[in-house]
């Protein structure tokens, strides 16, 4: 349970004068004693209790039970064997499994949120997992708060709550004196609250709880912070349910049929574990874990950083892209290119006050700022800050109020969207001189806008206004204002945006962009890029569309200017119900709902806070192309899983109706439990390497979708051909070669090891195998499993292992058995692939 926050607030060191915060050696004391700032803690395993986890497989429990009963009769061989290959099973799972979930939580650090910590005297950032009680932290617009705090001094600090209250709204908070009452909630105004947001405002606050003890972490500790089941997740999960149900049924049946027979009951329940082993998927997991790993490793050597392994394949199945300009299509780089008058005329004034208003900002510094920071004109020396009214997205502006010392009169500077700061105000400054705003002045002022507009500048408004004899201001005090002039900046396209949007295309990729800028330069980035720029939808025309106009709507356009952050989750919403796996990039304060609507959320390493955190996705670089590079490694990632269960369905299924038969056609077992098992080793060892495989152009030219149908149909059409050629190999063993048990044992053995292993190489892909490249790594690991399962007969553990030496012309009717059943596997593929198409 979450601590209350007048226990909590105890943590804090009296010692410690809050305006310092903590020295780096009491932080690292307390850090031990608290331990790390983990709403929860217990989501990763140590490596040991990932291993037990993998004993307790209720299949491995049953095997090793059955090796101590074959040990206890006497049959210490077979129950070495048993050991020997569930142990050597387990080791393979676990070093493979534990090493890519490793390597994942070395690339999950790069995107550790961090927080404005005081230690020694000096601001500065640390891990969030590193706060402790009693530190002193700074928040900003567009801050997570790292943990539950009580707040020292604020301003004009508004919070995003949702996540604790349901809240839509964001709410205000401020310093009080008081101490804060016993179980103090979210409504208590002087507390905030790890997994809240800072939408406005500034603050310092002082750490009472961390991790596990916060009241998020209560809500964390009871939910397990489990996310929500990807389509990708529910597919696998499905697939192996119907694998254990067949594999169940399909036991039972043995079970029974070899009772009824009189066959050795203990060597039958023991052929019928073996066989559940066998058919059963349990490198599954393993597969899908190894392949999402080495995508996600090869997704940050270009720059692309995964949070969570399965947004990898949604990424993959994305055929739908929302983004902003800013950044994507355009470098990000933005040049102030002018400052003028509301004529339109080179002004210096209006230089001057932007540059102070963007000096004294406390908030989130845009690139708008840092671009007029860089060219600090003459004339703003002397002033002093006395008060801030943070940005916020309904207003769209920031201000700031100065004053020279000794000065009677303030200078409430006011900088921000061009339609909110010329409807503000009632003069304007041309040539030195203030003139009343006549009636055509406004418009005059808006066509300057456009104007500038139009040639894809970027466009700020500056204007200020004289208070009396006060240091502070408010909202209400930006009025009556007088406009200075306009800011202009350019931010060009990228050098590849075009082709990068022609490459994403082709590869069944679709990007809309949906930005709060003006229509003008949307439209005029839109065409230097070569976007359809015939319409641009305005969000004052979504504000009065329905839901099912909005459906339509959105499938056709490709751009949305002056769009509310609202409306950016009401245009994702609108994809997704059109049938659209959709992918969001976001870096803003106002992004996460948007982030979270979409079926992947994409960030920046420079976003702010609330955007990285809610993100799946983190781009180290804001390249589109870096984004498409990684949507085709989510296609690899989902086309290697895919090659393990179509495997698993053609091989596994097809076992289970040979298993089935011969267990009413013989009279004794058709393999010997060892055998069966040994076998499922072998042909699991040879599929660890498939996550290395190469991938084809042509299924990496499309969006990836889960397809249970085709699954299906390779189970029932590609299974019982395997079935064909095993009943084939009973009749040559039995009537041709009058096999002995062993002999029968080894020929099976051989046969079912070399088809259902090199059938993995007609099976990877789609088009022609000859034509189709595998991994070298693919190649010898599956030719070795061949090559032992052929030496094996022959080598001294033949005599323990039950098998004996096959005659030389078995051999000529497992090479033709095995040319034929792929020819005949290949036919049926792509017979199974024409009628679903290329959809998988």
């Amino acid at each position: 349970m979450a601590a209350s926050i007048s226990d909590s607030a105890s943590m804090e060191s009296p010692q410690t004068p809050q305006s310092q915060g903590l020295t780096s050696i009491e932080a690292t004391e307390r850090l031990a004693r608290f331990g790390p700032n983990d709403p929860a803690p217990a989501h990763g395993r140590s490596g040991i209790v990932q291993l037990l986890g993998l004993f307790l497989n209720p299949l491995v429990i049953i095997l090793l039970i059955a090796a101590l009963a074959s040990a206890f009769l006497g049959e210490v061989v077979d129950a070495c064997i048993i050991v020997t290959i569930v142990l050597l099973g387990v080791a393979i799972n676990f070093t493979q499994t534990y090493r890519s979930e490793r390597a994942v939580e070395l690339l999950r650090d790069q995107a550790t949120p961090t927080a404005t910590v005081s230690r020694d005297g000096e601001w500065q950032e640390v891990l969030r997992r590193g706060i402790v009680p009693g530190d002193l932290i700074r928040l900003s617009a567009g801050d997570m708060v790292p943990a539950d705090s009580r707040l020292l001094h604020s301003r004009d600090l508004y919070v995003q709550q949702a996540a604790l209250t349901g809240e839509s709204m964001p709410v205000e908070k401020e310093a009080v004196q008081s101490e804060p009452k016993s179980h103090a909630g979210p409504e208590s105004p002087g507390l905030v609250f790890l997994g809240t947001s800072v939408v406005s405002g500034t603050a310092t606050a002082v750490v009472l709880s961390t991790g596990a003890k916060t009241r998020f972490g209560g809500i964390a500790e009871r939910l397990a912070l489990r996310p929500p089941e990807t389509e990708f997740q529910r597919g696998i999960r499905q697939f192996a349910l119907l694998i254990m149900r067949a594999v169940f049924f399909l036991v039972l049946f043995i079970v029974v049929v070899s009772i009824a027979l009189h066959h050795d009951a203990f060597q039958s329940i023991l052929f019928a574990v073996a066989l559940a082993v066998g058919l059963t998927p349990e490198f599954l997991p393993m597969i899908t874990s190894i392949t999402l790993a080495k995508s996600a490793l090869r997704m940050a050597s270009r720059k692309v950083i995964v949070k969570q392994l399965p947004a990898i394949q949604n990424l993959g199945s994305i055929d739908v892209l929302c983004s902003d300009k800013t950044g994507t299509l355009t470098t990000g780089n933005m040049a102030l290119d002018s400052a003028v008058d509301p004529l339109g005329r080179p002004s210096g004034r209006t230089l001057e006050l932007a540059w102070l208003n963007s000096h004294f900002e406390t908030g989130i510094r845009s690139p708008l700022d840092a671009a007029i920071l860089s060219q600090q004109p003459s004339g703003v020396e002397g002033y002093e800050k006395r008060d801030e009214i943070p940005f916020d997205f309904e207003r769209r502006r920031l201000s700031i109020l100065v004053a020279r010392p000794g000065a009677s009169e303030r200078l409430l500077i006011s900088k921000g969207a061009p339609e909110g700061i010329i409807a503000s105000s009632v003069a304007c400054e041309i040539d030195g001189q203030v003139r009343a705003f006549a009636p055509e002045t406004s418009q005059q002022c808006h066509r300057i806008y456009d104007e500038l507009s139009e040639k894809g500048l970027r466009v700020l408004a500056v204007a200020y206004r004289t208070i009396p004899d006060r240091d502070l201001c408010a909202i209400a005090d930006e009025c009556e204002l007088t406009l200075a002039g306009f800011l202009t900046f350019a931010d060009p396209p990228r050098t590849d945006a075009a082709e990068t949007l022609i490459d994403l295309r082709k590869d069944g990729v679709d990007v809309k962009i949906v930005t709060g800028d003006s229509d003008l330069v949307t439209r005029h980035v839109c065409h230097q890029v070569g976007l359809n720029s015939c319409e641009v939808i305005l969000g004052d025309d979504i504000a009065g569309m329905s839901d099912t106009a909005l459906d339509h709507v959105v499938e056709n356009a490709h751009a949305f200017a002056r769009i509310t952050p609202a409306q950016k989750t009401r245009i994702l919403l609108a994809l997704k119900r059109r049938g659209h796996v959709v992918g969001f990039i976001g870096d803003g304060i106002n992004d996460a709902p948007s982030l979270h609507a979409a079926d992947v959320g994409i960030s920046v390493s420079t976003a702010v806070d609330v955007a990285r955190e809610a993100a799946e996705i983190i781009l180290m670089e804001p390249s589109l192309r870096v984004l498409h590079n990684g949507i085709i490694e989510g296609r690899k990632a989902f086309g290697n899983v895919t090659k393990y269960i179509l495997m698993g369905t053609s091989s596994n299924f097809g076992n289970m109706f040979s298993m089935a038969g011969a267990s009413l056609l013989l009279p004794f077992l058709p393999m010997l439990p060892t055998q069966i098992l040994l076998n499922n080793f072998l042909y699991d060892l040879a599929q660890v390497t498939i996550p290395s495989d190469n991938v084809d152009d042509e299924y990496l030219s499309r969006p990836q979708r889960w397809n249970i149908r085709l699954i299906r149909d390779f189970m029932i059409y590609i299974g019982p051909i395997s079935s064909i050629y095993d009943f084939l190999t009973f009749f040559v063993m039995l009537y041709v070669f009058h096999a002995t048990q062993p002999l029968f044992h080894t020929g099976w053995f051989v046969e079912s090891l070399a088809t259902q292993t090199l059938v993995l190489f007609v099976i990877r892909t789609r088009g022609r195998p000859w034509r189709s490249r595998p991994s070298r790594a693919l190649t010898v690991t599956a030719l070795a499993t061949v090559l032992a399962g052929l030496v094996l007969p022959y080598s001294p553990l033949a005599p323990a292992l039950g098998f004996t030496p096959l005659p030389a012309f078995y051999f000529g009717f497992l090479a033709a058995a095995t040319a034929t059943y792929l020819g005949l596997v290949e036919v049926a593929k792509r017979k199974l692939f024409g009628a679903h198409g290329t959809k998988m």
